[in-house]
C-alpha cells in the first residue's frame, strides 16, 4: 500500500532538512513509497531545499573514458568488467594530447568540471604519471575543475593527484553495504569507503554516489543516502541502472520515472547542501520526465557516459533554458 502524505508534510520535511535535521528511515521510506499523485508536491518541497543552496544554477560535468575495458573486477553492472561480454571498445590509457582535447570539448559543452575516468581496480604508477602530466597542463591553460575517477588508490597516489591540481575524486559506493556482495566480489564496500576517506585526507573534494536499480530494497536506498551523508560526500551522482546486454545485470528492468524522481527528492532531503547529480541512465529511466529531475538535482552529465550514449548536448542546454534555470560555469 502506498504511503499518503499531505503537501504540508512534504514542506515540513523540507524545512527540517534546511534546519540540518536528518530524515529517519521511516520518513525516507515515506518519500520512496509515496503515491505517484504526490510526486509534484514532493518535487516542489525538494526544490525548496535545492533553491536555498543553489538557486536555479545547474552544474554541468563531462566524462572522458580515459581507459576502457581490460578490468579485472567483476562488477555486475559494468560493460568493462572481466565478466562482461558486451562488445565495447577496449584501449589503454589515452595520451596527454587526447586528454587535453577532451578538456577543450568539455569547455565547448559549457561543462565546469571535466571527469577523467579509467577502468581497472586502481591506477598503475605509469598511468598515474600520464594523468598527472595532463592535469597539470589543463590547470595551467584552462579554467576547468578536474575530477579523477581511477579506482582504489595506493599509498602516495592520492597525494600526487592533489599536488597536480585534481579538485575532486570520484569513488562511488554504488549500492548498500548489505547488497554489495551480490554486485561485486573482487573488492569490498569498506575498501570504497577507505578510498573516499583517503581522498578527503589529502584535500580533494570527495565525490561518491549510487546506482539505483540493482536489486536493492527501498530501505537500502535510504541507507545509501544516510551513508553518503555520514561520509560527507560533496558531490553525489545518482545513476539509474542502464542494463547493458552482456553484463550480469542485463535482464534488470528500468527504474520507473516516478520512482526515480522520488529517489532524487530523498537524496536532496538527506544531503541538502550537497551537489546532487542526475547521472548515468537518466535518459532511459527518466525519459520525458528528465526536466523534473532538476527540481531536486542541481547537476548533470552532458554528452556520452563511459560505454553508453547520452542525449544530444543541445537538448540538455535547451532543457535547462526552458526550465528558466542557468548553467553555472567553472563550478565544482
Amino acid at each position: 500500500m502506498k504511503t499518503t502524505v499531505t503537501n504540508l508534510e512534504w514542506s515540513s520535511l523540507a524545512s527540517r532538512s534546511l534546519n540540518g535535521e536528518c530524515l529517519s528511515i521511516e520518513e525516507g521510506l515515506a518519500v520512496l513509497e509515496a503515491s505517484d499523485d504526490e510526486v509534484l508536491p514532493l518535487m516542489q518541497a525538494a526544490f525548496q531545499v535545492r533553491q536555498y543552496f543553489y538557486g536555479k544554477k545547474v552544474k554541468l560535468n563531462m566524462i572522458i573514458n580515459a581507459k576502457s575495458g581490460f578490468c579485472p573486477e567483476d562488477c555486475g553492472y559494468c560493460s568493462q568488467s572481466i565478466v562482461s561480454t558486451a562488445p565495447i571498445q577496449k584501449y589503454s590509457l589515452l595520451d596527454k594530447e587526447t586528454l587535453l582535447a577532451g578538456a577543450h570539448e568539455a569547455m565547448a559543452r559549457k561543462a565546469g568540471t571535466y571527469c577523467i575516468v579509467a577502468s581497472g581496480k586502481g591506477p598503475t604508477n605509469k598511468d598515474l604519471d600520464q594523468v598527472v602530466e595532463a592535469v597539470k597542463e589543463i590547470r595551467e591553460t584552462m579554467p576547468l575543475k578536474i575530477c579523477a575517477c581511477l579506482g582504489i588508490l595506493k599509498d602516495g597516489q592520492a597525494e600526487r593527484l592533489a599536488d597536480a591540481g585534481v579538485h575532486r575524486y570520484n569513488h562511488n559506493l554504488n549500492t548498500s553495504k548489505a547488497n554489495y556482495p551480490s554486485i561485486t566480489t573482487t573488492h569490498t564496500y569498506d575498501q570504497r569507503i577507505e578510498t573516499v576517506e583517503k581522498v578527503k585526507a589529502y584535500g580533494m573534494s570527495p565525490c561518491s554516489g549510487v546506482i539505483i536499480g540493482m536489486g536493492e530494497s527501498n530501505q537500502e536506498i535510504v541507507e545509501m543516502a544516510l551513508a553518503l551523508r555520514e561520509l560527507d560526500a560533496d558531490s553525489i551522482p545518482i545513476n539509474f541502472l542502464n542494463a547493458i546486454p552482456g553484463t550480469p545485470l542485463e535482464g534488470a528492468g528500468r527504474t520507473p520515472a516516478m520512482k526515480a524522481l522520488k529517489v532524487l527528492a530523498l537524496f536532496r532531503f538527506i544531503c541538502p547542501s550537497k551537489e546532487i547529480r542526475v547521472a548515468g541512465g537518466r535518459e532511459i529511466n527518466l525519459r520525458t520526465l528528465q526536466p523534473l529531475s532538476l527540481y531536486a538535482a542541481n547537476s548533470l552529465f552532458v554528452g556520452d557516459y563511459l560505454t553508453t550514449a547520452g542525449q544530444e548536448i543541445s537538448n540538455d542546454h535547451q532543457m535547462i533554458e526552458d526550465l528558466g534555470f542557468e548553467i553555472e560555469l567553472n563550478a565544482l
